[in-house]
């Protein structure tokens, strides 16, 4: 998989939900550099913020989404 198609997916992941992908390209193409060199390394797309997690992490239960609007690595925002 390349960063166009990850970046793919999580366009279809973000239809018709409350939240979208992060306007800001040049971050939304760093995550996904990060996450596919996790990738690679382990076997899984891992979170850049959170080395434990697979991405999409679960990020509305986070206090980020809350006070912020945006999952902790900002690759998601509330529209």
């Amino acid at each position: 998989m390349n960063k166009e198609e990850l970046k793919e997916i999580w366009g279809k992941f973000v239809e018709n939900k409350d939240f979208k992908l992060n306007p800001d390209t040049e971050k939304v193409n760093e995550i996904a550099e990060i996450i596919l060199k996790n990738e690679e390394k382990t076997g899984l797309k891992l979170c850049p913020c959170q080395i434990n997690t697979v991405c999409p992490c679960n990020f509305k239960i986070q206090k980020n989404w809350k006070n912020k609007g945006t999952c902790i690595c900002n690759l998601f925002v509330k529209k």
